[in-house]
């Protein structure tokens, strides 16, 4: 029998959840989607509930292997990928949640993160996890659940119930309750694990009163965790990769190098920059977190986030109505032979790294009677390459390298005009990679390099292929003027 050439990479997102069959060349073979409802119990509050991803995860993955035309045995791994942050509790015997997930973008936790902060320990809380003492991380949610989940607290320090974020709750489940793990990447994102000496850090189990009875085995992201129970799929198919969607997405873009970096623009914008082993504390508040973790070595990446990216052209359709499809900014874009001095500060829920002004409020500066709707469209535009232009100077500031190019995936960069801007603007290439699905592919790469279908990291990154590459070509003049006008915006906006 001939060895299985298939990996089946699970991406499970924050609206939806993906399957993706690959085959050894890393290319799309089957697909399966599935959309689940959000649930928002009070305001500022997301939850999602744990069987309804479950239940998508299965049927999509067993959606994409029937697509492939493909059986179990034809798989050689599974390679999990999900959105980071968001919070479950489970009773380690039945494996049923007693409690709904806590999303990431969930808000529940301000007030105790203020106290904490306060307090003076967001001094620790950087030192060891390289996060900002914020909500938006898996601790305070984790606490939260403990103490108002009725009883979970007294059955937790019983050793009756496991915490996981989303992949380590799927693994779980795959496995038949056998396994209680996640990736390094995932436990960087809980606020509760020292990324320098890659282990639960005790100080913060007890700032955040988590027992460390719940808490999973953290292991590379490329390793056998375990096998799926032969019932779900047909054959107990390994499961070999996990990795947080942003890290994964680093991965599939190839970036294993020091000084690589991707960026992703979906509704927002998410850039990591490769540090190689090296963790950068940043000055700008910025994050650090693990890249990734191969062979029991970590390599670590410097993270910023843009709030708004996608965002605002989301926002010229359905609330300016300006356009009717996000691709007609590419082409108002270039109607115009300049912005005519129009900036957009895309502040429509404050502004992210390394701002971080939760009351900047968005603002469109410079109308005059000459301005058009395709001026505006081209400054919602140029607004992500400012901030994009703002994090890499942050990141340079902190001592990072300077990348030597910006690999860019997420809706946003199919459009050519904003790749060549962030060219320009970057003053560094961009590199659009013709297979899409990075976060996914990310995922396959770390499940097929752990059972040997691909030989490490340099095997995986020549199979990256680039669509189009985007060259610097702008006037160095005329990049200077762009960006102290959208200082002069960002001031306002920050006022």
């Amino acid at each position: 029998m001939s060895e299985p050439r298939y990996i089946l990479a699970i991406d499970q997102g924050t609206t939806s959840t993906r399957s993706i069959v690959f085959d050894d060349q890393a290319r799309v073979v089957a697909t399966g989607q599935a959309e689940f409802a959000q649930h928002y119990p009070e305001d500022g509050w997301v939850e999602h509930d744990p069987e309804d991803i479950w239940r998508d995860t299965l049927a999509t993955a067993r959606e994409a292997i029937a697509e492939a035309k493909l059986a179990a045995t034809d798989i050689a791994a599974v390679g999990i990928t999900n959105q980071r942050e968001t919070t479950l509790l489970w009773d380690r015997a039945t494996g049923e949640p007693i409690h709904r997930a806590i999303v990431w973008q969930d808000r529940r936790t301000a007030d105790h993160c203020a106290t904490l902060k306060a307090a003076g320990h967001e001094v620790l809380v950087r030192e060891r996890t390289g996060l900002l003492l914020d909500p938006y991380f898996s601790a305070t949610k984790l606490s939260w659940l403990l103490d108002n989940v009725p009883d979970a607290r007294a059955r937790a320090e019983r050793g009756e119930l496991a915490f996981g974020t989303i992949d380590c709750f799927l693994l779980w489940r795959m496995t038949g309750g056998r396994v209680h793990a996640t990736d390094a990447t995932n436990a960087s994102r809980t606020m509760l694990f020292d990324i320098h000496r890659q282990q639960w850090d005790a100080d913060l189990l007890v700032l955040f009163d988590i027992p460390a009875s719940v808490l999973p085995e953290v292991r590379d992201s490329s390793s056998l965790f375990g096998h799926c129970v032969p019932e779900l799929f047909g054959a107990p198919i390994p499961i070999a990769g996990i990795a947080g969607d942003q890290q994964a997405a680093l991965i599939g873009q190839g970036c294993f190098e020091r000084g690589s970096a991707k960026a992703t623009y979906g509704t927002g914008c998410f850039m990591l920059l490769n540090t190689g082993d090296k963790a950068v504390r940043s000055e700008n508040r910025l994050l650090t977190t693990t890249a990734y973790r191969l062979n029991g070595k970590a390599a670590y990446a410097i993270e910023g986030s843009i709030f708004v990216a996608g965002a605002a052209i989301k926002w010229l359709r359905d609330g300016l109505g300006l356009i009717t499809h996000a691709s007609q900014t590419d082409d108002m874009a270039t109607r115009v032979a300049d912005n005519g001095g129009v900036y957009m500060v895309p502040a429509f829920v404050g502004l992210g790294a390394p701002h971080w002004d939760a009351h900047a409020r968005g603002l469109i500066t410079g109308l005059t009677l000459g301005s058009s709707a395709a001026h505006v469209a081209r400054a919602a535009l140029e607004s992500v390459g400012y901030q994009t232009a703002d994090l890499v100077a942050a990141m340079i500031e902190d001592g990072a390298a300077r990348p030597s190019a910006l690999r860019v995936d997420g809706g946003m960069s199919a459009n050519d005009w904003l790749c060549q801007f962030l060219a320009d603007i970057l003053e560094i290439p961009v590199e659009r990679p013709a297979n899409l699905e990075t976060t996914a592919l990310g995922a396959a790469f770390l499940a097929g390099m752990a059972v040997g279908l691909w030989d490490g990291p340099e095997a995986v990154k020549a199979l990256t292929r680039q669509d189009r590459s985007f060259t610097p070509a702008g006037d160095p003049q005329r990049r200077a003027d762009l960006l102290a006008g959208w200082r002069k915006a960002l001031e306002r906006a920050l006022a």
